[in-house]
């Protein structure tokens, strides 16, 4: 009787035993289920959105689907060019973007903080936080703050990687890759940028020498300027590389002076204005130092040209000098006469010997700067990518969305 009584204890154990491990791995295998439900939808709504954001214009209060092109505040949000179609963005749209790549600035004479993009010396991109369009406010207007984060970031699909060789007789190394691979028989049209001083005046200009070259089976392309010392003049070397219907940009600078240079930042989209300050002034540091410069717009034509646009109302050039600690001669103010996608180039001197040239975008994909815009993924369970082909005034570039759900949904063991 007793053994009797034991035995169906022990089986009545074994059995609630198998029961719970039963239970349990069921459990888990329908968490695990719905966790998979949870990050295909994750990736079903990382693509749907992504599409809301790259084949719809947006809109602001006062400038409708060219709200790329004011300072007023947005009701919806996209960054489709309003007068293309398809996976085509507006470079105006994208430069409003607060980014998240470099570290902000603070210009004390105006008072403002701006996101900043900076790629080396003398090629910035800096915005007002006022005009800028953050994170918090995008989210808000695509209907998911609170339940989702994302981060998009947008770079050019075809890099261009300008190195110097040699400084007398001038030479370079062009680097063309495609998604981390080189791009052989790419053609590779170039601009030598080099600061002059015509008519011995205060206000240096600038000359240009232009010329086209093809990459090799390794993605390199060189080249000579064999009549050019380059210890001896500023310069700049602009590259543009195509193969096919992509196409990239790259960019070198090597200025003789560059302890007090000039820094151009977005004043106003609404007007078109852009600050030109005295390095010293935003860095608040160093001596006073009068700074000459001649500031010009220029676009690129069809044939990789550069073709001068007016500035302030008709000019040609603008001109001015700057000298730190002695407002209002710390910084000047000068305004884009259009909207055409293009670059500032300022050149400045201090002495005969001292000279320089910074370049600004104007309008993102000019000099194939990249962007980053949005939150941080770190500590997230799950983060859905995806991302598009896109063209931002001709210039490829890949533009990917991470997304993240706030829901916090994970197994249980």
């Amino acid at each position: 009787m007793a053994g009797s009584s034991v035995d169906h204890l022990v089986s009545l154990t074994v059995f609630i035993a198998a029961m719970v491990i039963f239970i349990s791995l069921f459990n888990q295998t329908l968490q695990t289920a719905v966790l998979y439900q949870h990050h295909r939808a994750l990736a079903t709504k990382t693509s749907d959105l992504l599409d809301n954001m790259l084949l719809s214009p947006g809109s602001s209060l006062l400038h409708g689907s060219y709200w790329g092109e004011g300072d007023d505040p947005l009701v919806s949000f996209g960054l489709q060019d309003p007068e293309l179609t398809q996976y085509n963005l507006s470079p105006f749209s994208l430069m409003r973007l607060n980014s998240s790549i470099g570290n902000p600035v603070y210009y004390p004479y105006t008072g403002e903080t701006y996101s900043n993009i900076t790629l080396g010396f003398g090629r910035s991109l800096l915005v007002p936080y006022s005009a800028a369009v953050n994170y918090s406010e995008a989210s808000k207007l695509m209907g998911i703050n609170g339940s989702y984060g994302f981060t998009l970031t947008l770079t050019p699909i075809v890099t261009v990687e300008v190195s110097k060789v040699l400084d007398n007789p001038l030479s370079f190394s062009v680097s063309v890759t495609g998604l981390g691979s080189p791009l052989g028989n790419a053609e590779v049209n170039y601009c030598l940028l080099s600061v002059e001083n015509f008519g011995g005046g205060p206000y240096p200009g600038y000359a240009t020498e232009y010329d086209t070259g093809f990459t090799n089976d390794a993605g390199l392309a060189y080249i000579n300027f064999d009549d050019f010392d380059g210890t001896q003049k500023t310069y700049s070397l602009i590259v543009s590389a195509h193969v096919s219907s992509l196409v990239g940009a790259g960019y070198y600078t090597s200025p003789l002076f560059q302890d007090a240079y000039i820094t151009p930042f977005i004043s106003s989209f609404e007007t078109r204005e852009v600050t030109i300050a005295h390095s010293y002034g935003v860095h608040e540091e160093g001596d006073n130092a009068e700074i000459s410069y001649n500031a010009t717009f220029a676009v690129f034509g069809k044939d990789f040209t550069l073709r001068r646009m007016s500035l302030n109302d008709g000019a040609e050039s603008v001109v001015g000098k700057l000298n730190f600690g002695q407002n209002p001669h710390a910084y000047d103010t000068l305004k884009m006469d259009s909207y055409d996608a293009g670059i500032l180039i300022v050149t400045y001197r201090k002495s005969v010997q001292e000279t320089g040239v910074v370049v600004m975008p104007w309008g993102l994909c000019s000099l194939g700067f990249p962007i980053t815009f949005g939150g941080h993924p770190s500590g997230q369970e799950w983060v859905a990518t995806d991302m598009r082909q896109v063209l931002v005034n001709g210039i490829a570039y890949q533009a990917k969305l991470a997304l993240w759900s706030f829901e916090g949904v994970q197994v249980i063991g």
